[in-house]
């Protein structure tokens, strides 16, 4: 038994490419300093004296940022490459979240957080894009999988620094750690993947150049793609239900139940630490058994069932850790395997524009999660959002459901 699980370790982490262990190491030293999103709805509630309407509608300003950010991003990527855009988001955005942690007011707040996101966001498309370029096309998954590990093993240390630093000092402090660590994670990315590193640009051969032109046609386009536009609005759904473990929930442990910025931070920290000790072997598992719409499918599920837990009884650790780690599971299923899915469908020359439009699922999800999650909380209550964004959630697995079954039924379309 200890034997299987040491070589399905093992087998987890073979073959992955150097430049994706790069990748790997840049992420975790940024995200190690990325404290601040999970305390920021708290920030604005309680340091900035925000309602929650208005605490909603700068998290939404965020999300439209980061809307525009992947946008603008698949768009510079596709035009100039994926290197310098993520040197010059991290650099950037290191200063913007510096910047944010002195503004005060609500439209200053919004105008800042926008910004910040929109430069932060350039990042996604164009790291994605990166990992499409760098990893072997069987370990496109584990690749994906491996990036996430290194975002959530530095998420796991966040929140609780973040807890121990707003205690220890203030959240101006913490504005400062976030900014100097994304600059540090630029000067990290130039040491470890040096330019000369980046995919070299060959001139084409005659075949390749005739792909190139199959490749601009505007049915190739992710925006004329109905299987793709499809299927993003499925993962939008679920992701308005997931995000709200980032935006309401801690609000409710906070205001509602009492609890703390550190015991929040602690229990955010089993989710970063499943993904750690778990994520790898379970794609790796997975990857080999089940097409992967049907694992996005089932990530969904676990995803909306996770909050069907919360509205029953008083939020204890009985409750509050069998959520975490069944919305961790649901997480661990669908989102690797979702940038996946996004990553064998693109032409390689539109791969920054499918990565820039499953980037905005995501951030259209973290737009529309904060306001209508706070607001339906302040009309009908936190047990009414939980029941409803688990609604939500279950409604885009059901559309994932849908697109499989098709496939199955069309054998000519391409199984992935």
């Amino acid at each position: 038994m200890l034997h299987a699980i040491s070589r399905r370790y093992r087998l987890a982490y073979t073959g992955l490419t150097r430049p994706i262990w790069a990748l790997a190491v840049i992420f975790f030293v940024n995200r190690v300093g990325a404290m601040v999103v999970p305390f920021l709805s708290i920030y604005l509630t309680t340091k900035q004296g925000f309602s929650l309407s208005d605490a909603g509608l700068v998290m939404s300003a965020f999300g439209l940022g980061a809307i525009a950010g992947n946008y603008t991003g698949g768009y510079l990527t596709d035009r100039f490459g994926p290197y310098w855009v993520q040197i010059g988001s991290l650099v950037v955005g290191g200063l913007f979240f510096i910047w944010l942690g002195q503004v005060d007011g609500l439209y200053a707040m919004c105008g800042v957080i926008f910004l910040l996101s929109l430069v932060g966001d350039l990042f996604r498309p164009a790291n994605k894009a990166a990992i499409a370029a760098y990893a072997k096309p069987e370990n496109l998954a584990r690749s994906f999988g491996l990036i996430r590990l290194a975002v959530n093993l530095g998420y796991s240390a966040g929140p609780i620094l973040g807890g121990l630093v707003i205690a220890a000092f203030s959240y101006d402090a913490l504005f400062w750690i976030d900014g100097i660590t994304c600059i540090l994670a630029a000067g990290v990315f130039l040491v470890l993947l040096p330019p000369r590193t980046e995919v070299a640009r060959q001139q084409p051969t005659q075949a390749e150049r005739a792909q190139q032109a199959l490749d601009r046609r505007p049915e190739s386009s992710a925006y004329r793609n109905g299987r793709f536009l499809f299927f993003c609005f499925c993962n939008f759904l679920s992701i308005i239900c997931f995000m709200q473990f980032f935006s309401t929930l801690p609000v409710h442990l906070a205001a509602n139940l009492g609890y703390t910025e550190f015991q929040i931070g602690s229990f955010a920290a089993i989710n970063g630490l499943l993904i750690v000790l778990l994520e790898m072997p379970l794609v790796s598992f997975m990857e080999e058994r089940w097409s992967v719409l049907r694992i996005i499918f089932w990530g969904m599920v676990a995803v909306g069932a996770s909050f069907l837990l919360l509205p029953f009884g008083y939020l204890g650790v009985v409750v509050l850790i069998p959520f975490y780690v069944v919305l961790t599971f649901g997480e661990m299923l669908s989102m690797p395997f979702a940038n996946t899915f996004a990553a064998r469908l693109a032409p390689p020359d539109r791969r920054g524009q499918y990565m820039g439009l499953i980037g905005i699922s995501f951030s259209a999800g973290f737009i529309v999660a904060p306001s209508f999650g706070l607001r339906l909380a302040e009309q009908f209550g936190f047990e009414t959002l939980f029941l409803a964004v688990a609604g939500l959630g279950l409604l885009g697995s059901l559309g994932i459901h849908a697109m499989a079954r098709r496939e199955i039924e069309k054998p000519t379309l391409e199984l992935v």
